[in-house]
C-alpha cells in the first residue's frame, strides 16, 4: 500500500543540515570554510560593509543642495490639449477627458498653442503666457486654494 499519491516536485531541495557528522557532507566546519570572520557565530555584516576600508556613502563628495521633501510636481496642460472643450474647465474635467491621469496631483496650465474659445479654467497654476492667451479669448483663469 502507498502511502502518498503526490510525487514531491524536483524544485524541492532538502534543506542544508550542518553539524550533523561526516556521513553528512556537512560535518566539522559546516561548510564555512577553516578560519576567519564568516566562520565564527554570529559574523553577518551589513550589505553596505567594505572589510573597514572607508565605505562609499563617506567617500564620495556631499555637495549641492536638493529640495526633495517640498518639491512640487505639477501635470502639465498646453493650451492645444484643451480644444474642443467649452465652458467651465476644472481638474475633475481634465481628468474625465484623460488630459490628466491623477486628480490629486497639481495641474499647471502651459501657453503651448492656441485657444479660439472662451473658457473658465480652474487650476493650481498658470504660465504667464497662458493666462495672457486665456483672457486674450474671453475665458477667465481661476487658480485653486489647497
Amino acid at each position: 500500500m502507498e502511502r502518498y499519491q503526490i510525487a514531491k516536485p524536483d524544485s524541492v531541495k532538502n534543506r542544508k543540515r550542518v553539524g550533523r557528522g561526516p556521513g553528512s557532507g556537512h560535518g566539522k566546519t559546516c561548510c564555512r570554510g577553516q578560519n576567519g570572520q564568516l566562520s565564527r557565530a554570529g559574523s553577518g555584516h551589513r550589505a553596505w560593509f567594505e572589510g573597514g576600508q572607508m565605505p562609499i556613502q563617506r567617500r564620495i563628495p556631499k555637495r549641492g543642495f536638493t529640495n526633495y521633501p517640498f518639491k512640487v510636481e505639477f501635470q502639465v496642460v498646453n493650451l492645444a490639449d484643451l480644444e474642443g472643450l467649452s465652458g467651465d474647465v476644472t481638474v475633475d474635467t481634465l481628468y474625465q477627458k484623460s488630459i490628466v491621469s491623477s486628480k490629486d496631483m497639481p495641474v499647471k496650465i502651459l501657453g503651448g498653442g492656441e485657444i479660439k474659445v472662451s473658457l473658465n479654467i480652474t487650476a493650481d497654476a498658470f504660465s504667464a503666457s497662458a493666462k495672457e492667451k486665456i483672457e486674450k479669448a474671453g475665458g477667465k483663469v481661476q487658480i485653486n486654494k489647497k
